[in-house]
């Protein structure tokens, strides 16, 4: 058996031999070396109580085919600073992947859904909400206490050239959203989009806001004004989001995850035909129903979405804003895949921000114990406290799903 082995190289990495397994189909098991690499977005300017609502296009992110192990971000200033919430909140932002035409150029401040076609495909992961939420990466106020590594063996594959159409070539584009706060007449208003602190009636492209909206990303979109003290008076600031992107180059030891993003927005459209479509609206609306003394006082969405195929669950994680107190994902038969509870800061500085949401726990599972079976219906929770009202918030969960697991014959 040892010629079986011969040439066999190892890289930080254990082999483990089962001595009653034929040689060709023993187990290896190999740590890859993780790299890091550190970007920087283009300068965005904010002055007190501004929005930015940035699109920029092929980004700076390490290139090959490689299987992405994490990413995580913060706003900064010109020095490297990492700036808090209470003066810029950092309401989401947003990487996507793309095709774009080799020698082909984005048009500046188009939106990734209206980028022509022929030029640029766009890459989206596996969820249902593949309209409105087809990002790879993506968090917001939480970004900084929020673990988001892929365990070992797996990892999101990238940059593959054999999937990459002939005369195009892999790109990425980065959303950042973020909301200058600073002199506030009411900060929770500013970062939940209220429209009368914004005082407008048409959305982005001067369409007029449909009857009934009171708050949301339709009226906090690139260069409007959120109210601010009178007499207050504010500097103007070149912010950045520091974006850090952990890797290592594909091999065949990486078993790949898909991506899942669900929405407790999600209403199931059966109307349109053989294939149901998701409606997935993103963002809803929590109105007061108790008192702050009241027990028991919060209000629960959910919403159902199947799983065409199943797989193997190994990272979840749920993105909530302020007001938010936890979410659950669920299997059909009631069981619990996932549960995300917020982290609240306690203080004043950068990733303690007293009153915000500065991380939300993610779920771990030991592999092959959290299975979701192919055409599995699964439903998403999604809880808030009602002591007050709140604007634009969101329900998401995120999962990451192996098809096989690392010792499996596939």
């Amino acid at each position: 058996m040892a010629s079986c082995f011969e040439g066999w190289v190892v890289l930080l990495a254990m082999v483990v031999l089962t001595l009653s397994t034929p040689c060709s189909h023993a187990l290896r098991i190999v740590k890859t070396k993780t790299r890091t690499s550190v970007f920087v977005s283009p300068k965005f300017v904010l002055g007190p109580g501004s929005v930015a609502d940035k699109y920029y296009y092929d980004i700076d992110f390490p290139k090959g085919h490689i299987a992405i192990k994490s990413f995580t971000a913060e706003v900064i200033d010109e020095e490297g600073n990492p700036i808090p919430l209470h003066e810029t909140y950092l309401h989401h932002w947003v990487v996507e992947g793309y095709y774009g035409r080799v020698g082909s150029v984005e048009p500046e401040g188009t939106r990734v859904e209206e980028l022509q076609r022929s030029d640029f495909i766009l890459v989206r992961n596996s969820g249902v909400c593949q309209r409105t939420l087809g990002q790879y990466f993506g968090l917001g106020s939480e970004t900084r206490k929020t673990d988001t590594h892929v365990p070992d063996p797996f990892g999101i594959e990238v940059g593959n050239p054999a999937v990459i159409p002939a005369g195009y070539e892999e790109r990425w584009m980065l959303n950042v959203h973020a909301i200058d706060t600073r002199g506030a007449e009411n900060g929770l208003g500013c970062i939940e989009c209220r429209c009368d602190l914004y005082n407008v009636s048409t959305d982005s492209r001067g369409q007029p806001l449909r009857p009934g909206y009171v708050g949301g990303l339709f009226c906090c979109y690139d260069g409007v004004q959120c109210r601010v003290k009178q007499g207050f008076n504010g500097v103007k600031r070149n912010l950045y989001l520091r974006y850090t992107v952990k890797w290592v180059d594909w091999s065949d030891s990486i078993v790949p995850v898909k991506i899942y993003i669900f929405d407790v927005t999600d209403q199931m459209n059966h109307s349109t035909g053989h294939a149901i479509e998701h409606e997935c609206r993103v963002e809803y609306n929590v109105k007061e129903s108790c008192s702050a003394t009241s027990d028991g006082c919060f209000d629960s969405q959910s919403s159902l979405a199947t799983m065409t195929t199943g797989g193997y669950v190994v990272y979840g994680v749920a993105h909530q804003h302020t007001g938010g107190i936890g979410s659950t994902l669920y299997g059909e038969d009631g069981r619990v895949l996932c549960s995300s509870i917020p982290i609240y800061g306690k203080g004043k500085e950068a990733g303690d921000e007293a009153g915000y949401i500065v991380g939300m726990s993610s779920c771990y599972p030991r592999p092959g114990s959290i299975r979701i079976n192919d055409g599995e219906t699964l439903t998403l929770v999604s809880n808030y406290s009602s002591t007050q009202t709140h604007t634009g918030v969101m329900g998401l969960f995120y999962i990451l799903v192996a098809d096989y697991l690392p010792n499996s014959s596939a």
